[in-house]
């Protein structure tokens, strides 16, 4: 499942990072790694971006974005 289809109040853990440009390594610099919990917390008005709650702070990423992270459901 990719992380862009997660809808709010549902929580899932990272199972790979696809993304290979720098917005990986941000997502990495974030402490978004293989096995972070990560629950959707707000989706905008437009579907995108999405908010999502990452080690206790709250970041928005675009679902272009999401599309590259697996998740599955815990």
């Amino acid at each position: 499942m990719k992380l862009s289809e997660l809808k709010v109040g549902d929580i899932a853990v990272v199972t790979n990072i696809s993304n290979k440009s720098n917005i990986a390594r941000r997502l990495l610099d974030i402490g978004l790694i293989k096995g972070t919990k990560i629950e959707c917390v707000l989706i905008s008005p437009m579907q995108n971006p999405r908010a999502y709650m990452i080690r206790g702070a709250v970041i928005a990423i675009r679902n272009e974005d999401a599309f590259d992270i697996d998740i599955e459901y815990i």
